[in-house]
């Protein structure tokens, strides 16, 4: 018998629920076999047969919440199933009457019936004056327990003894549950994945556990856009990836978390762990919400190799195929509204991280330029942040960092 076991289900992941079994009770199955469905709060999960055989047990149905290295279920030799009906015996050939004696009556000693337990001491009657004074306080001689009386019955004396006890303060009457109210007219009720009630639940705790603040800032997309503009055949053609403004910002952020090391920090009870690395967070959307793979060590990237991380992480989050290790440890994170056409909006931090950034569409706009007004193509930049470990001075200087590296992105080639 071999066991089906919960695999690691990655950092910060500490269950899982069971979404759907792909095999039954009874059915044979190869090894490496996909056999059941696991969803967290980042991906779905496959958890493959560990050995060829039978299905023999499921310990986990579906909709049960497991933790890492729980049984799912076990998978027994074979290749059917155990539980299969085993033929019917043959019927034994008819015998001859047999001819049955009238039952005698015993003739030796008969032995008498064990005597009846006695009864506990609280279901003993209690005398009137312990009675009388139970009922005026509502009390049941069950709440006092035994007795001094014979064979252990509630007196008065109990009574008032009990009675002048310290009362012990009654336990909290949990809050009865609303009941659903009543659908309307095209109304219906669907129950939330797992996926989308941690969002909410982790969105939330965010909000409740970190001191979050949001700095706000806009930058022309000018040079970025013509750079990009310039040279974006050339390098398709040298990299086999199209040239986006998601690798400028990366870049950009990079320069900026070195400079201000805070931002890409994380409180762990009363210290503070700096990183000396930057794995950026880049958030996705997905069929099922959004995702964030990570993006390790991008501070050691170039430009191609970013390009390609992001596209390869898009395509593998609308096809659910992303995998856990690639949803965490992010030291940073950066999430683009934009393209969905959002002007401006507050970005949640993804706990433990201490930042993130949030990037908007691009919209022309009338900016003073040289003395004269001109149409430019700006974007709103947003950073929320804990304050708890990043001061509003070093956020703002790093949003300023960020908005010098796109509108000049010579400095971010230059390390300058």
């Amino acid at each position: 018998m071999t066991e089906i076991v919960v695999p690691p289900l990655g950092e910060s992941v500490s269950s899982a629920t069971v979404a759907r079994w792909l095999k039954k009770a009874g059915e044979a199955v190869a090894a490496d076999e996909p056999l059941v469905e696991l969803e967290t709060d980042k991906v779905t999960v496959e958890v493959n047969a560990p050995a060829a055989g039978v299905v023999e047990s499921i310990a986990a149905n579906e909709g049960a919440e497991v933790a890492a290295g729980a049984v799912l279920g076990t998978i027994g030799a074979g290749a059917a199933a155990n539980g299969a009906a085993k033929p019917a015996p043959k019927p034994a050939a008819a015998a001859a009457p047999v001819k049955t004696e009238e039952p005698k009556a015993p003739t030796g000693p008969v032995a008498r019936p064990a005597d009846p337990a006695p009864a506990p001491a609280s279901t003993l009657p209690s005398g009137p004056a312990a009675s009388k004074l139970m009922a005026e306080n509502n009390l049941t001689p069950a709440q006092i327990g035994d007795g001094s009386g014979k064979d252990g019955r509630v007196t008065k004396g109990d009574v008032l003894a009990f009675l002048a006890k310290p009362a012990a303060a009654p336990a909290p009457t949990p809050a009865a549950k609303a009941p659903p109210r009543a659908l309307e007219r095209g109304e219906e009720r669907v129950k939330m994945t797992r996926l989308r009630q941690t969002v909410a639940r982790r969105l939330k705790e965010a909000q409740n556990t970190a001191a979050m603040l949001t700095t706000f800032n806009e930058v022309d997309m000018s040079a970025a856009m013509a750079l990009r503009t310039e040279y974006r055949d050339a390098f398709e053609k040298r990299h086999g990836v199209k040239l986006g403004f998601m690798s400028f910002f990366v870049k950009a952020c990079v320069a900026a978390l070195k400079e201000f090391p805070a931002v890409n920090a994380e409180i762990e009870g009363d210290e503070i762990i700096y990183k000396n690395f930057v794995h950026m967070g880049i958030a996705v959307g997905g069929p099922s919400g959004l995702v964030v793979p990570v993006l390790r060590d991008a501070d050691q990237l170039s430009f191609a190799a970013i390009e390609k991380a992001i596209g390869d992480f898009g395509r593998r989050a609308r096809d659910g195929a992303l995998k856990l290790e690639e949803l965490t440890g992010g030291s940073f994170t950066i999430t683009n509204g934009g393209i969905y056409g959002s002007l401006m909006s507050t970005p949640i931090l993804n706990p433990p991280q201490s930042g993130i950034l949030g990037m908007h569409k691009i919209q022309e706009r009338p900016m003073v330029v040289g003395g004269k007004i001109e149409a430019r193509p700006m974007m709103y930049l947003a950073l929320s942040y804990d304050h708890r470990i990043v001061d509003g001075k070093e956020a703002v200087s790093f949003l300023v960092r960020v908005k010098e590296s796109i509108e000049d992105p010579r400095r971010v080639m230059l390390d300058i």
